[in-house]
């Protein structure tokens, strides 16, 4: 073991896709089950629902889903655009409460929320640090933000995500240099990755992955809380690709350093 992955504390390595379609064509890589969802959970630990983003989902919904995956199965669920797009983070308290009344139907299995801005949104740290400090009284467990103009890579926004306790999500592509690292808290890392070179569409080759699971490696933080949690969801899901990466990436950490130093226990079939 290389001694870069002996200083860090074991971390917990879940790797998922944003929803959990699959195509007829990768049926055979799962186990049967009742749904899609159970399906999927036959080789996934995790997975980030973005049809949030969009449209609410009843409360009776997330308790469905959440009965529908093992008890280690973790969620984590988009925040709505008219926090994020239409409000612009002004002004939404009674907006989070209701979506949080529903997510909150996945009981123990919702892991985390994903805050994703719109691109034209500069960094204000009034306005960030109200809303940021507004969505913490409401919600106490993991909280991952995708920043998607160059003015939150910053020392100034990089204090808010340490006094909030927020994940910056590492992106690919990546708007800037520092775009492509999680940073934030040390109790979450989590990485967004939507295919390359066209966004969602695109299927990442093996050197592609190996070079994110050395991304990775390097942006886990050498100490931490005990449970302390790296997600990485694929998010090039337009023809089918995000669940094959998703499970060669996990291959991977399986058999690499990545895995010895996060303890992922995704189930990856042999994809050659």
């Amino acid at each position: 073991m290389s001694s870069s992955v002996s200083t860090r504390r074991r971390i917990r390595l879940r790797i998922g896709c944003a929803g959990w379609s699959i195509a007829s064509a990768q049926r055979p890589l799962f186990d049967d089950g009742a749904s899609g969802l159970e399906r999927y959970a036959s080789r996934f630990d995790a997975v980030e629902i973005n049809s949030s983003f969009y449209r609410p989902h009843r409360r009776a919904t997330y308790e469905r889903w959440a009965g529908a995956v093992p008890e280690d199965f973790r969620f984590a669920v988009k925040i709505p655009k008219a926090v994020s797009h239409e409000a612009r983070l002004v002004g939404t308290g009674a907006l989070l409460d209701a979506f949080l009344d529903q997510a909150r139907g996945l009981g123990t299995k919702l892991e985390c929320l994903l805050l994703q801005l719109p691109p034209s949104l500069a960094f204000d740290a009034r306005v960030a640090a109200t809303f940021l400090a507004m969505l913490r009284r409401r919600w106490a467990g993991g909280i991952a933000c995708e920043p998607r103009h160059a003015s939150w890579f910053g020392a100034a926004a990089d204090r808010l995500w340490q006094r909030h306790r927020i994940a910056r999500v590492g992106a690919d592509p990546a708007l800037c240099g520092e775009a492509r690292h999680s940073a934030g808290v040390d109790a979450l890392r989590y990485w967004r990755w939507h295919g390359s070179p066209r966004m969602y569409y695109s299927a990442y080759d093996e050197e592609a992955l190996q070079a994110m699971a050395a991304q990775v490696l390097a942006d886990m933080p050498r100490s931490g809380p005990a449970k302390a949690q790296a997600w990485v969801i694929f998010d090039n899901t337009a023809h089918g690709h995000a669940v094959t990466d998703a499970l060669r990436f996990g291959r991977i950490a399986h058999r690499g350093a990545l895995g010895r130093a996060s303890g992922s226990t995704t189930r990856a079939p042999d994809l050659a």
